[in-house]
Order: structure tokens, then sequence, then C-alpha cells
């Protein structure tokens, strides 16, 4: 004989559908949470004389069996909920401190030492700026004084070649290919700014000119150069070499 499952009491609240063991009772004030579901169990087609057999413990075909589902309900930390650790207390922020005045005014004054020392600090830079710009120019100028004083001191071997040159030259010794290789000789020497200087009638001056003889002369206003024994050079500003004159002073 087929042996149908029996329908669960309502009012059992620990049976389940099915004829399943009761839930074990909770512990504790723990809350418990029952849901009713409402089913309706349907009766199979059986053999004939099986509902017999059952006797009054099959419920009848159609009939509504109330049964209780019971879920325990999961415990939570009620601290967890709010953001703290099990741990500990919940973390919070603390409200920012007031400053007072104390505390104000102790921060003024390491503001305005800040502001002192880079006050400070900027004035030594542009003070080594400058004293870099100034060492910079010095040596530029030290460095073209010395390519000068080269310059000079080879040229200044060379003036007596050129004096022979200037002799020739009143003379009228200085003709054919020997005028062209002495005109050469100059014109090279002018580009390294060699340039000569004293003409007959120049004004006598003295940072220039040197009188190796001296007379006077109602034709002249000024002291004036009217004999040029020797031409002097220059290189650039610089005086190479006097030239040598006879002066005539007016009367």
């Amino acid at each position: 004989m087929t042996q149908k499952p029996r329908a669960a009491d309502p009012g059992d609240t620990g049976a389940t559908p099915g004829g399943s063991a009761p839930a074990e009772p909770a512990t504790g004030d723990a809350p418990r949470v029952v849901i009713r579901n409402n089913r309706k169990l349907s009766q199979p087609a059986e053999p004939e004389g099986t509902a017999a057999d059952a006797g009054t413990d099959v419920p009848a075909e159609g009939l509504i069996e109330d049964a209780e589902i019971v879920v325990d309900e999961i415990e939570v930390e009620a601290g967890t909920v709010d953001g703290a650790t099990p741990d500990g207390p919940p973390v919070v922020d603390a409200p920012a401190e007031p400053v007072d005045a104390a505390t104000s005014s102790t921060l003024g004054a390491e503001l305005e030492a800040l502001r002192s020392d880079l006050d400070e600090r900027t004035r030594d830079l542009q003070r080594v700026t400058a004293e870099y710009a100034n060492y910079r120019k010095r040596v530029e100028r030290d460095r073209a004084t010395v390519a000068e004083q080269a310059t000079g001191s080879v040229l200044a071997a060379v003036l007596p070649i050129l004096d022979d040159l200037d002799r020739a030259r009143e003379h009228g010794d200085l003709v054919g290919p020997f005028g062209s290789v002495a005109e050469q000789l100059t014109a090279a020497l002018g580009k390294f700014g060699l340039t000569p200087f004293g003409e007959q009638g120049d004004p006598f001056d003295p940072t220039r000119h040197e009188a190796v003889a001296h007379q006077t002369s109602d034709e002249v206003t000024e002291p004036t150069c009217v004999q040029i024994m020797r031409r002097g050079y220059q290189l650039g500003e610089r005086l190479l070499r006097p030239a040598l004159v006879a002066v005539a002073d007016p009367e």
C-alpha cells in the first residue's frame, strides 16, 4: 500500500511540509520571523481502493493547507550598521579646534620671519647675479686687452720696416713691384687696426706728438707741427708710438 504524505498541522509551528523534522527551538530572546504560506495540494490520480486504505489521514482533494515557514533572523551587530568596528567604538571625525589669539600671533610671527628670510635670500641672489655679470664683463674686457696687447707687440716690431718704406717713398724709390708690395703690406697691417698719424700742419698734441725741435713763426696762431721726422702709429685707441715732429710756436 502506498503511504501518502500527511498534511501539516496549522497549529504546529515547528512542522514543515512533507513531514520533515520540527525546527529546533530558538534560543535567547532573538526574534523569529514567521512566514505563512497557503499552498494548495492537488490529489494525484490513484487506483481504485487507495483512498479507502489511506483512512482519515489523507485530506480531501482541493483543500488548502496552511503551512508555516519559520526563518531564523540573522543577528547583526548593532555597531556594525553604524560604521563602527566590532572591536571598538565608532570612529567619528573630531571637529576642528578654534585657533586662539596666541596661536594666531605665533603663526603671524613665523610668517614674518619667513618673509624676512625670503627677502634676504632674494637680495643675496641679486647681489651674486650682479657680481657674476660684472665678472663676465671684466673677463671679456681683460681678454680683449690681452689680445690687443699681443697684436700691438707684433705690430710694434714691424714699425721700423714701415719707417724705411716711408723714407723710400719720400725719395721716390717705391716704384714697380717693390711699391706694390709696400702698399699690400700697409693694407694688411691696417686690417689689424694699425693707423698712422702725423702730418705737416697738424696742431701739436703732447699726448701724441713728441717735439724734437721748436721755432717761432708768424704764420701760425697756435703750436703747430711744421715738420714730421717720423710718423706715429696707434692701434685702435691705444698709442703704439708717438710721432717725432718739429713744432712752431706763434710769435
